[in-house]
């Protein structure tokens, strides 16, 4: 079940291996701010972060996997299971996707997560 502060977000399709996701676009600043911060567990979500080249895992209960994204759509880079109160950043990045930890597993650098128009 989807937390109630995330089921307000607009949806976002994701492409394979993360179509299982159900996918999440933090859309306002505050949005952006709080990413999952606060939520019990990110198990089956993913959140994205537009426009974002940095971001903390303070008031993280959890480690996540950070998939950072160019503007295409494509992977970067991924932070696996970066633990909670930790700050981290990708140059180059567009946006960045916070997901549970394993969930960007299928995930190489220039893998499409997005499609070009969204």
């Amino acid at each position: 079940m989807l937390p109630p502060r995330l089921a307000t977000l607009p949806p976002l399709q994701l492409r394979p291996p993360l179509t299982h996701l159900n996918g999440r676009r933090a859309h306002t600043p505050l949005a952006r701010l709080r990413g999952l911060a606060g939520v019990a567990a990110p198990h089956g979500v993913a959140l994205l972060l537009p426009r974002t080249r940095s971001v903390h895992t303070f008031g993280m209960r959890f480690a996540l996997d950070l998939v950072w994204l160019d503007r295409d759509g494509r992977v970067l880079r991924v932070d696996r299971a970066v633990p909670p109160r930790r700050l981290r950043g990708c140059r180059g990045a567009r946006a960045v996707l916070e997901t549970a930890p394993g969930a960007a597993a299928g995930l190489r650098p220039g893998s499409p997560v997005l499609s070009p128009a969204r």
